[in-house]
């Protein structure tokens, strides 16, 4: 619990449901800051229930606009106020009315007006919005100011009438559009009354280059649709009416928006909306352009994993057609090594990220281990692998095979029913053992003048790809074979 939620849990008597009507209302913080050209914080009253008079106010939020200079050097989050420190916000808290048209105040060397908006939630104030902006650039606002503090004005008056945020209607996130982004705002008909800068270049975008001040924002969008598009369950003229609140995406041969529209309520009428909008053309040109190219891989993994596997299977018929049994064997040896290829590159065609799932390859390996094993072996694994970059996983899952079907064909073969396999992780050391209960080393063992083709290939793959190292050793009447890398070092080309 972070230091503000264990004063919001101790000093005030906000409920679960309040809470989260605050949550609601921090969601549209942005926003609501963006079109007042201010700092906003929110304060809730300190108190031990709502039966008891409030000894203060408690700030647990605090906002500066992306469309003006902040007022605060400071975060407020955190501050205190006695009751009677600050007559706005008491009255706010008190009367459940806005309190404006103050005089400003010299804060500092910034004149600083401010005005206070109860939160309405259930039928009592919650909470306390305190709206501070600097008195200066308020004299000569332009017409993008005017409209935005119009808007803001409306939006707060909800607040305090309890229709702000709009109830379970969940269309925020973190790219949902912003004020800055485009901005229209429509009256009751859904009209348009304004349009910021950016949205007319969004419009231009799509393809409309006319005035669009005083046409219906819906037909806009239904004249500049593409021709060939799948007919919509509802005309665009529906959809952004602003009669409820709405997100969609507009597409056409040109761009792409997102498109939010917002209704503007004043007691039980609609009085407009505002309609948010950004242009995401290039955004999801390269969403799609990832989304083709992990396509793309995935199809590349799976058609290497159908060439391995032909490979093998061509293999596998000349090992039949072999008449000498080392060579056979040979062939056998191949074959294996090639599946547990393909099985890496089989588990990467169905991931969504180029990392692969070892424990899922180990299962498989297992399982073809067991299949080949001339009587019955008991394979147990003491930890989990976890995930693997395809670099590391493909030169691992050779080591593993060798390593476990040398332990079957030399070690187990003669003597022994037991082999484990023991992952350590430690940070980004891995170290990996397999151990068997079988025959052992020979006496005069060296890496350097076995003849063992499969364990020249463990000693190669684990120096040169995994720049890690390779160990043989026998105690206690077990042999174990101790891999040893760092998964930053094996990354490293």
């Amino acid at each position: 619990m972070s230091a503000i939620d264990e004063l919001i849990e101790t000093q005030t008597a906000l409920s679960a449901a309040d809470r989260l009507r605050i949550a609601e209302l921090l969601a549209e913080w942005q926003l609501l800051s963006d079109l007042s050209f201010a700092d906003l914080v929110l304060w809730v009253p300190r108190r031990k229930d709502y039966q008891s008079w409030p000894e203060g106010h408690l700030a647990i939020a605090h906002i500066r606009p992306t469309t003006a200079a902040t007022v605060f050097t400071h975060d407020m989050v955190g501050e205190e106020l006695s009751w009677g420190a600050n007559p706005r916000i008491d009255s706010s808290l008190s009367t459940g009315e806005i309190v404006r048209d103050n005089d400003p105040e010299l804060v500092g060397e910034i004149l600083i007006k401010e005005e206070t908006v109860p939160v309405l939630f259930e039928d009592r104030v919650i909470a306390v919005i305190s709206r501070h902006r600097n008195a200066d650039l308020m004299r000569s606002p332009s017409k993008l100011e005017l409209n935005y503090r119009e808007i803001a004005h409306n939006i707060y008056r909800m607040i305090s009438e309890g229709t702000f945020p709009i109830q379970d209607s969940i269309y925020r996130a973190e790219s949902a559009p912003r004020a800055g982004d485009g901005l229209v705002r429509l009256d009751s008909n859904g009209v348009v009354t304004f349009a910021s800068p950016n949205a007319r270049s969004a419009f231009s975008r799509i393809g409309w280059d006319k005035e669009l001040n005083g046409v219906h924002l819906g037909e806009v969008l239904d004249l500049v649709s593409r021709s060939d598009s799948q007919p919509k369950e509802e005309s665009w003229q529906t959809i952004i009416s602003g009669k409820t609140l709405r997100r969609e995406e507009f597409e056409n041969d040109n761009g792409i928006l997102d498109i939010l529209a917002i209704p503007l309520i004043q007691g039980s009428d609609r009085i407009g909306a505002i309609v948010l909008l950004h242009n995401v053309t290039e955004l999801r040109h390269r969403d799609r352009a990832l989304l083709t190219k992990d396509v793309t891989i995935r199809e590349i993994h799976h058609r290497v994993k159908n060439n391995l596997q032909t490979v093998s299977a061509l293999l596998r018929l000349q090992s039949r057609r072999v008449e000498d049994p080392i060579a056979s064997a040979a062939l056998a040896e191949a074959v294996r090594r090639v599946a547990s290829i393909a099985i890496v590159h089989e588990t990467l065609s169905t991931s969504s990220t180029e990392t692969v799932d070892f424990d899922e390859v180990y299962d498989r390996i297992v399982h073809n281990a067991i299949e080949l094993s001339t009587h019955p072996i008991s394979i147990s694994k003491v930890g989990i692998f976890g995930t693997y970059e395809s670099i590391i996983a493909t030169p691992l899952a050779l080591v593993i095979t060798e390593l476990i079907h040398n332990a079957l064909e030399h070690g187990l073969e003669v003597k022994g029913d037991a082999l484990r396999v023991e992952i350590l992780h430690n940070g980004t050391e891995q170290t990996i053992s397999i151990v068997d209960n079988g025959v052992g080393l020979p006496a005069d063992f060296s890496w350097d003048q076995s003849s063992n083709l499969g364990l020249q290939i463990v000693k190669t793959l684990t120096e040169n790809e995994l720049k890690g190292k390779i160990a043989l050793t026998r105690e206690a009447g077990e042999t174990k074979a101790t891999l040893t890398f760092s998964v930053s070092a094996a990354g490293k080309r």
